[in-house]
């Protein structure tokens, strides 16, 4: 067991409080009944993995016991549970990181994701998967099609975020879209609002290197933001497009962004708040009100894995230019230092040494 530990055979990437992040050696789990036994081979570092490793929390969610990180994850089954059909060693699978744990009132109306129960992988206190070994409910596994990435199944999590974005927002055929920020929730809104069928869309960000990925991604319009009024923002998205949008989708959670998102949209029209911010933020709900625009909110995903496990397979949406820092599990402590330090867009994590591999 020493010599194994040693080779790194059971390394986790493990928060204990606020600027205390350790790699550790732990035993490999075993799955219960309904569970799978993954063998990691890529996740992706999150900004909420960053700030719980920063701040020790996200709102009431506080670190209070060593965590696991992690929630972006792809892997392959090494052993299955009990009651498990599904499934059998060997498959590859994308991780959905949320399982309710009970049949509440929001899991029958379909819309587990806001179930105050849910298990979340990385959300205190629940372990992630930034590790050697995971075990995971088998009914959010999914069978990764042969012709999809380990790497393509761990940026689901993140697309999963433009899916349910751009539902929520109604995006279809000839939409109109401004999407605030160019991170890599922005871009992945950017990527599902144009195989949605949007027919323009416009992307505002402070980076010119993001902005610049933006549209080799499929941006019609960039907006490099400068040092103006959200309705001098607002007023240049409309002279871009043409016309103001019916949707925008904020995806940075500064205030002035959001006001910016207000003002932009159309009478009508639709902002989706995607991007988390401060508690509280002063905006124009009067501009809002007046002009009938709806303000809606987006808490993770539901029902996402299937859609996007699609669009991957069919190639109507490639997210591997999204990838542009890959680190061995062991090197977990510089991939943080790289996402902290906003270096490039999604840094993946390599959990298998045997396989190094996209």
């Amino acid at each position: 067991m020493a010599a194994a530990a040693a080779e790194g055979k059971y390394l986790s990437v493990v928060v204990h409080k606020a600027g205390d992040l350790r790699l550790e050696n732990r035993p490999i789990p075993e799955p219960g009944p309904n569970e799978v036994l993954l063998k990691m081979h890529s996740v992706g570092i999150c900004g909420s993995d960053v700030h719980y490793w920063q701040h020790g929390r996200i709102g009431d969610f506080v670190v209070n016991s060593p965590m696991v990180l992690g929630h972006e994850a792809s892997g392959t089954v090494v052993k299955v549970g009990s009651s498990v059909t599904t499934l059998k060693k060997g498959d590859r699978v994308a991780i959905e990181p949320g399982v309710p744990r009970e049949t509440d009132e929001f899991c029958k109306t379909g819309r587990y994701n806001l179930s105050p129960s849910i298990f979340f992988c990385a959300t205190p206190p629940d372990d992630g998967n930034l590790c050697r070994y995971y075990t995971h409910n088998a009914n959010f596994c999914y069978k990764l099609p042969e012709n999809v990435t380990f790497e393509e199944g761990a940026l689901i999590e993140p697309l999963s975020v433009g899916i349910h974005a751009c539902r929520r927002a109604g995006v279809t055929l000839g939409s109109k879209v401004f999407i605030c920020g160019a991170g890599p929730i922005g871009l992945v809104t950017l990527l599902i609002a144009k195989v949605m069928g949007a027919s323009q869309v416009a992307i505002s960000d402070l980076s010119a290197s993001r902005l610049k990925t933006a549209k080799e991604l499929g941006a019609d319009f960039t907006v490099d933001v400068k040092n103006e009024s959200p309705r001098e923002l607002a007023e240049r998205v409309k002279n871009m497009l043409g016309s103001m949008p019916e949707i925008t989708m904020e995806c940075s959670g500064a205030e002035p962004s959001i006001q910016a998102a207000i003002y932009a949209t159309r009478s009508g029209g639709t902002v989706v708040l995607v991007g988390m911010g401060p508690e509280m933020v002063t905006l124009p709900v009067v501009s809002a009100a007046a002009r009938e625009v709806d303000i809606k909110g987006i808490f993770r995903y539901c029902n996402t894995w299937p859609m996007a496990i699609a669009m991957l397979a069919s190639k109507k949406v490639n997210v591997q230019p999204l990838v542009t820092h890959r680190f061995p599990l062991e090197k977990a402590l510089e991939a943080f230092e790289t996402t902290r330090k906003c270096i490039g867009i999604k840094v993946m994590l390599k959990c298998d040494p045997s396989d190094q591999n996209p």
